[in-house]
């Protein structure tokens, strides 16, 4: 197929790198960047870590589109799409290559009082400015963003309520085990666990049994959506984000999906996996482009992300729903990991917490595959690549 005009939806780090790497790899043709929002492209990780904490106030990505020759709509939305059409927020735009990099959105509950959110650089200034020294905080969700919006609540002295659903903070993401460990961490932090918010009202939450917690600020962290909405009668395969093959090829001709919507086929797992992190959207746009252009690549990577909270550096790298087995490597207390181990005792998976040699050679181990000695694995004095037989 012959490209000439690449049009790519979504300017957040999928879609920026992206444009980044057909260029790279030759491409002279037309290239439109739809961002939704108005602001220049930027990373997210930053704005639950450093912006939220006053460490930052910006976390622009370091590109040039002028020099790349990138005609850059910031504001404009994509609505709808059929083939070799995207309709936009400012009518037709006419492709014949497709970047869908549409990213995920958050997930909000029910209820008239105002909830935030933190997906955008707007959310996370609105959020930073009412966190306020004595401000009474609720953060609905112990996941990953729930507990960094949580720390840097505390960091402000707000008096900080949590409330989850499950029976410990990080369930969903790592299981109660894991989170259990996390508990000493809340010290200081109203932690209502096993508890769920039937609505979100003016002046606090409604908890499922009648129960009013009072808040001055309301911060919702449960989770995200594939932001996929816009193609919902387009002739494109859907099935939690936009399906892709290896090669992040989906089902329509001339497009491919990166980034938070896509749901792309893993050789190594043999599963669909669709993982919203950073370091997703910074890697897999080479095999996006290269696909994109006729050319043969794979995207199978070991996915891996990072969260800062309450003073400690959790690290994680693998896919451990193909483990069968868990396995500490130190005590709660002090630097500790977890990891996954599949029925033949490779390595499924690890999370490092203040313990970043265990996520760096772990992550190598996973990648290259080797059989682990367990009686040594479980002495964190070992390191990990000398527990490999």
């Amino acid at each position: 197929m012959n490209v000439n005009h690449v049009v790519v939806v979504g300017a957040g780090l999928a879609g920026v790198r992206t444009v980044e790497a057909l260029r790279g790899r030759g491409f002279t043709g037309r290239i439109t960047l739809l961002g939704e929002e108005r602001h220049r492209p930027y990373d997210r990780p930053p704005l639950s870590k450093a912006v939220l904490k006053g460490e930052a106030d910006t976390s622009f990505v370091d590109t040039d589109l002028h020099v790349m020759e990138v005609d850059f709509r910031p504001g404009v939305s994509a609505k709808s799409l059929r083939a070799g059409v995207v309709e936009t927020t400012e009518g037709e735009l006419r492709y014949d290559g497709l970047v869908i990099a549409t990213g995920a959105e958050p997930i909000r509950l029910p209820g008239d009082g105002h909830q935030h959110v933190l997906r955008t650089l707007d959310d996370a200034h609105e959020l930073r400015a009412v966190l306020v020294p004595g401000a009474r905080v609720v953060v609905i969700g112990a996941g990953w963003i729930g507990a960094e919006v949580a720390t840097a609540a505390r960091r402000a002295d707000c008096a900080v309520t949590v409330v989850e659903s499950a029976a410990t903070p990080l369930a969903t993401a790592v299981g109660t085990g894991i989170g259990a460990r996390t508990l000493p961490w809340y010290d200081g932090i109203d932690l209502r666990l096993g508890t769920m918010v039937e609505s979100v009202d003016e002046g606090g939450v409604r908890l499922v049994g009648g129960e009013f917690v009072e808040a001055h600020v309301v911060v919702t962290g449960i989770g995200v959506r594939p932001a996929i909405e816009w193609l919902a009668g387009a002739d494109i395969d859907l099935h939690n984000g936009v399906v892709t093959d290896e090669h992040l090829r989906a089902s329509l001709p001339g497009t491919v999906a990166v980034g938070d919507c896509a749901a792309w086929w893993s050789r190594r797992w043999r599963t669909r996996l669709r993982v919203e992190h950073w370091d997703t959207a910074l890697n897999a746009p080479e095999v996006a482009a290269a696909t994109l252009l006729g050319e043969e690549a794979v995207y199978d990577p070991v996915p891996y992300f990072w969260s800062e909270q309450f003073g400690h550096m959790l690290q994680y790298a693998g896919h451990h729903p193909a483990g069968e087995r868990l396995v500490y490597r130190g005590e709660p207390e002090g630097k500790w990991s977890a990891v996954w181990l599949t029925e033949g005792d490779t390595l499924a998976a690890v999370l490092a917490v203040d313990r970043p040699r265990d996520l760096v050679q772990g992550r190598r181990i996973i990648e290259a595959g080797h059989r682990l000695d367990v009686e040594r694995l479980v002495d964190p004095q070992v390191s990990l690549r000398d527990c490999v037989v």
